[in-house]
């Protein structure tokens, strides 16, 4: 909080009106701290009150940002920083919060960042596959782990551009001890590609929903989890069936949760290996196999435990 009301302060000063960091500090612990608002929206409002205050037009206060330098996504290194950004939306997530607009990932050629959209921001929604111009961001950094945030001052301009996301592949060897919900047969928005909520768009309300068939897993290697995705073509391929077989599947018995339930009995509790790109907190499967040598091991441990008793 320190930190912020410095940098309000400063934005303030420039302007050439003099703000005290205690009373920014105040107004911001209880925010935060109290009424449990997020910093950004928490330090909005604090912004707000003072130009009020004061009699300071909101786009004479947020002028001075709107020629924010250009970055690549692996230059983003500090907390509170307006930037401008030139990238691909890689994955919209749902959002069961009213302030947030929309929430996912975008992608550069030089890595992958969350980005937030605050619903009172009023700016036009982007789609997955495509690629945007972003002006006028804010970074922010929570336990090691930066994202972008778009506010009102943001702006949004769609390019033609098809950006090419650069990411490290990674791989991850361990069991599949859940598969979350989301997973099997769902349908998807033909207009923006989000996953449907009971026939329901975030964005687009009730529509003709389009049939696809995904994995959201989780893995365990005996000391960390690790947060997998398995794409139509990847799923097809571990449960032997098609997308039309599935649908059928569906249709026969009345109820798309046999779908799920195939795919479980099809991975829960085995070892695979799998690589990927690795994407926030997933890992965006290429490949996966069956891990022969950890099924092995743990025969081993089942065959050594009688004996290690008898000892």
């Amino acid at each position: 909080m320190s930190d912020i009301a410095t940098k309000i302060e400063a934005r303030f000063s420039e302007m050439g009106v003099k703000v005290k960091p205690s009373e920014i500090e105040t107004r911001l612990d209880q925010l935060i701290n109290k009424f449990k608002v997020p910093p950004e929206e928490a330090r909005r409002n604090v912004i707000n009150y003072f130009l009020k205050q004061h009699n300071i037009p909101k786009s004479e206060f947020f002028a001075m940002q709107r020629d924010s330098p250009q970055v690549k996504i692996s230059e983003i290194r500090e907390d509170g920083k307006w930037v401008a950004l030139r990238g691909k939306v890689i994955q919209l997530w749902e959002t069961n919060h009213e302030s947030v607009s929309q929430v996912g990932l975008l992608g550069d050629e030089t890595g992958t960042i969350k980005f937030t959209k605050w619903t009172k921001a009023g700016l036009p929604q982007v789609e997955e596959g495509k690629s945007y111009q972003f002006k006028n961001v804010i970074t922010s950094e929570w336990q090691g782990q930066f994202s972008v945030k778009l506010n009102r001052t943001s702006e949004i301009v769609g390019i033609e551009e098809d950006i090419e996301v650069g990411s490290t592949p990674v791989e991850f060897r361990g069991a599949v001890v859940d598969v979350q919900n989301g997973s099997g047969l769902i349908k998807r928005c033909p207009e923006c590609n989000r996953a449907l909520v009971k026939g329901a768009c975030g964005e687009h309300g009730k529509v003709e929903g389009i049939y696809d068939l995904r994995v959201k897993a989780v893995m365990d290697d005996g000391e960390k989890v690790q947060d997998i995705l398995l794409n139509r073509e990847i799923t097809e391929s571990m449960i032997g069936i098609t997308l039309e077989e599935a649908k059928e599947m569906a249709t026969e018995a009345l109820d798309q949760a046999v779908v799920l339930d195939l795919i479980k009995s099809k991975l829960v509790g085995r070892y695979f290996v799998v690589s990927g790109a690795k994407l926030d907190r997933f890992i965006l499967i290429e490949t996966i196999r069956q891990d022969v040598r950890s099924v092995d091991e743990e025969i081993k441990k089942l065959l050594d435990a009688p004996l290690a008793m008898e000892a």
